[in-house]
């Protein structure tokens, strides 16, 4: 059985052709990229890598790796958002980047252990069976390479900010964007990350303001937060 829900395929395809609108509801991807892409980069140096992002969507993150001089590749199963990933990157005069529509598990199968960095972000909280992508994610990368997570704690305070704050009351994210059953606690993370035979690095938190409407990376995990971490060489 596939790890994909349906609905939440077509919740984001239906919305595709706004994904590089940084006034549209992916206007929180465009804010928290730079963040993210610096975590990453500072830790993985992506120049001359090979990268790998899971579930890429309109491209926002995997461009931009391949911007600070990456060889990138981005999956994901939604084709309306990889057709705006690719006609972007064409416009954009975007070089060493590809885009398939495939599942993160059948490219485990089909190229193990090809990348130096693995990224999914934002991505986790929407399928079916995360524990079954961060294993497909710790095959995809090199020993000794990097994995990268991001996702929603799983706590009156995340249910408080991260959907009742910037679904209802802010309106940051579409309602429904996000369903607290499917929300992942850090510790949860952890273990899939450690079933998968991945070693911890690092974990930060992402926090906004809505004061500035500024995000920062921060020590606290509470809501959003990334994990970093690596395959035993």
């Amino acid at each position: 059985m596939s790890n994909v829900d349906a609905q939440e395929l077509a919740k984001f395809s239906e919305i595709a052709h706004r994904w590089w609108d940084p006034d549209s509801e992916f206007r929180p991807l465009h804010q928290i990229n730079p963040l993210r892409l610096a975590w990453i980069d500072g830790l993985a140096g992506l120049r001359g890598k090979t990268a790998l992002d899971v579930g890429c969507g309109g491209g926002i993150l995997a461009e931009s790796m391949a911007r600070c001089g990456a060889r990138v590749t981005g999956i994901d199963l939604a084709a309306k958002s990889l057709g705006v990933a690719r006609l972007h990157a064409l416009e954009a005069g975007v070089s060493g980047l590809d885009y398939r529509e495939i599942s993160a598990e059948d490219l485990a199968v089909q190229q193990p252990a090809s990348f130096d960095v693995v990224t999914c972000m934002e991505m986790l909280e929407h399928v079916p069976d995360p524990a079954s992508v961060v294993r497909a994610c710790a095959r995809l990368v090199q020993p000794g390479g990097w994995v990268f997570f991001s996702t929603l704690n799983r706590n009156a305070k995340a249910f408080l900010f991260a959907i009742v704050g910037a679904e209802y009351l802010l309106r940051l994210l579409p309602r429904g964007t996000h369903e607290y059953a499917r929300l992942i606690r850090p510790s949860e993370l952890a273990r899939f990350a450690r079933d998968a035979g991945l070693a911890l690095h690092e974990t930060r938190g992402l926090e906004y303001n809505p004061l500035t409407q500024r995000y920062r990376l921060s020590a606290d995990a509470s809501v959003n937060y990334l994990v970093a971490c690596r395959r035993p060489a």
